[in-house]
């Protein structure tokens, strides 16, 4: 099917899992459309993609938050004035490359959780005013880097820095979801008897 489309082979790695697991998934998925029992489908739909969603979503989300702080002048000496910058104007010191490298370098490998540890730890460190003083030195670099519409530096920062926490605790929340499939068969049940 779909795997087979795409021109992966038999036994290579599909975002986590082999392409074998991936086209019974979706095979299995594509049953489940077709089944009259809208609660047989749901449940089918969920017991065929299980953890599969899980690792997939936190893959995306932690290719998300390398994308993000990718956008950002590099940890190198022309990137130097933007990184100490952000470190006198905000305070904090949990997103200085020096305190998060191991963390951004085992991400590529699926391990994201690391990486949105530190920046929810830098979040919840922040106070409103360093919050604004990040956002406004990032929403400088992004605006000299990128071509983005005509937005005040602080808006681009803002969001950026948003972004950045949203997508941290969607590689947080991918991985609470595949800790425990019988969570998500307790889920299933209750929806199910409402």
């Amino acid at each position: 099917m779909y795997a087979q489309d795409s021109g992966y082979t038999s036994g290579q790695s599909l975002v986590g899992f082999t392409a074998e697991a991936a086209e019974g998934a979706i095979g299995h998925v594509g049953r489940a459309r077709f089944t009259t029992d809208s609660e047989t489908a749901a449940h089918d739909y969920l017991s065929a993609v299980g953890d599969y969603s899980a690792h997939s979503d936190g893959y995306v989300a932690t290719a998300h938050l390398l994308g993000l702080l990718a956008a950002l002048p590099a940890p190198t000496t022309s990137g130097e004035h933007f990184w100490s910058e952000l470190w006198r104007s905000s305070g904090f010191l949990y997103l200085l490359p020096a305190n998060i490298k191991t963390c951004v370098l085992s991400s590529p490998a699926g391990e994201g959780t690391g990486l949105a540890g530190q920046i929810l730890s830098a979040f919840d460190e922040m106070t409103p005013p360093q919050r604004i003083a990040a956002g406004e030195v990032i929403g400088q670099a992004l605006a000299e880097s990128d071509h983005l519409p005509d937005l005040k530096t602080q808006v681009i920062g803002e969001l950026w820095l948003r972004d950045l926490e949203l997508t941290a605790w969607r590689v947080l929340h991918a991985d609470h979801k595949s800790a425990d499939p019988s969570r998500r068969e307790a889920f299933f049940d209750a929806w199910t008897s409402v």
